[in-house]
């Protein structure tokens, strides 16, 4: 039901995304999932405290909350919750990933959104009329994942942001004064699509910042360690033994901006393989 704009919703979260430090919530990319209906939908802002593994919501949760769609927001699948502390919002039920992650890819891939396999038609769609800003992904062939160093501080109006110690909570939450810690370090998935097109995508997903933290953790702070563990799970992990897809998604900016390729990787979705599905294949 529709009343001023509000609809109550029920989503199934598959992203939670790395945060940045921001005042008006214009960039915020937080979370994003998939609808009743097998339509993707994008949720900012959602206060920080939300994101956090120990937070009140998982991956591959369904959650009902009250929802408004932006109007500052040309993407269509742009949406606030009507409640900026989300105290309405209700945990449903988890999907398990019993027999090869089944239940979620009945949602995601035979029922969910379309999975794109081009990266021209992709680009094609993010255009006009479409503006499709969330896509799940199927690369051809994955050729690397990198890294590169970045910035080990948040700088200029980040930085600002982080001054006001309820950068996360202003608009009536409870004012979370916890901070984003910067990543040192920008990490890249490099793949092939079904044209022979190579891209090379940031990921922004908050799994891989948690996972890089964590390792550092137990390696005593040495970074290349840290580093190599990351490598383990993005790479030897989940190449060899993954069925891989990525959720990409559009930056505002970039978007309104016409870039050529305004998507990164901010999700990654990797069931396990199913021997018996492969071996029907071959038949």
């Amino acid at each position: 039901m529709v009343k001023s704009g509000k609809e109550r919703k029920r989503v199934l979260i598959t992203v939670k995304a790395y945060p940045l430090p921001s005042r008006s919530y214009d960039e915020l990319v937080c979370t994003a999932g998939i609808t009743e209906e097998g339509e993707w939908i994008r949720i900012y802002p959602v206060p920080f405290r939300f994101l956090k593994d120990e937070g009140q919501y998982s991956k591959y949760q369904w959650v009902e909350l009250d929802l408004k769609k932006r109007k500052d927001d040309f993407r269509p699948e742009s949406y606030s919750p009507v409640n900026t502390g989300l105290q309405d919002i209700e945990i449903i039920e988890s999907l398990d990933t019993g027999n090869h992650w089944s239940a979620r890819k009945h949602l995601l891939l035979d029922n969910g959104p379309k999975v794109y396999t081009s990266k021209a038609n992709l680009i094609e769609d993010c255009r006009e009329p479409n503006f499709v800003s969330l896509a799940t992904f199927k690369p051809t062939k994955f050729i690397d994942f990198v890294w590169e160093e970045d910035e080990r501080e948040w700088t200029g109006n980040f930085q600002k942001n982080i001054q006001q110690k309820d950068l996360f909570d202003e608009r009536g939450g409870k004012g979370d004064t916890d901070t984003v810690d910067k990543l040192p370090y920008k990490f890249y998935y490099i793949f092939e699509d079904e044209d022979g097109e190579s891209s090379k995508l940031m990921i922004e997903d908050w799994e891989i910042g948690a996972l890089y933290w964590n390792c550092l953790k137990r390696a005593d702070g040495d970074e290349q360690i840290a580093l190599r563990k990351v490598r383990e799970q993005y790479w030897d992990n989940f190449i060899s033994n993954k069925d891989l897809y990525l959720f990409l998604g559009t930056t505002l900016q970039w978007h309104r901006r016409k870039a050529h390729n305004p998507f990164v990787i901010i999700g990654v979705f990797y069931p396990t393989i199913d021997p018996q599905a492969n071996q029907q294949n071959l038949f």
